[in-house]
């Protein structure tokens, strides 16, 4: 055999064993994620909020409270987070929000939002429905729209 197939065959081999690896892992990752929502969702309340404000924002200039901070892994401590401040009765409180609602939720509104313990996991409308914020319009699809077709 020569060198170039040999070297093409240790690449190959390399290659699947990283495969079958990340294989595993997302799906131990994937039922690890599964047990967690089900904890949440078996402690989750439905409370109404008065939100003041929303960022995406570094966890450390969020407001929460120490002991969250510490909880939370070094690589996430310095990721941007969506932060909502919101009015709970008379207590101003800071929440984490899913990235997934965290753009339909309205900014001086009343909610009422699905709540485990810092983490607002779903949000209804208090008077009505909420509006639904338009998606933006990618790079490709501008261009369509202005070529016409």
């Amino acid at each position: 055999m020569s060198t170039p197939m040999i070297v093409l065959l240790v690449i190959l081999a390399v290659l699947i064993v990283v495969a079958v690896v990340l294989y595993f892992l997302g799906k131990k990752m994937t039922k690890k994620k599964e047990e967690q929502d089900a904890q949440m969702a078996a402690v989750a309340q439905t409370i109404p909020l008065l939100v003041i404000d929303k960022k995406k924002m570094k966890l450390s200039e969020s407001g929460l409270p120490q002991a969250v901070l510490d909880q939370t892994p070094k690589m996430m401590r310095r990721s941007k987070m969506p932060i909502v401040k919101a009015k709970v009765g008379p207590k101003v409180t800071t929440f984490l929000c899913d990235a997934e609602i965290f753009d339909q939720i309205p900014v001086k509104q009343q909610i009422k939002a699905t709540v485990s313990g810092l983490y607002i996991t779903g949000i209804k409308g208090m008077r009505g429905p909420l509006e639904t914020v338009p998606k933006k319009k990618g790079f490709m699809a501008k261009l369509k729209e202005k070529a016409g077709m």
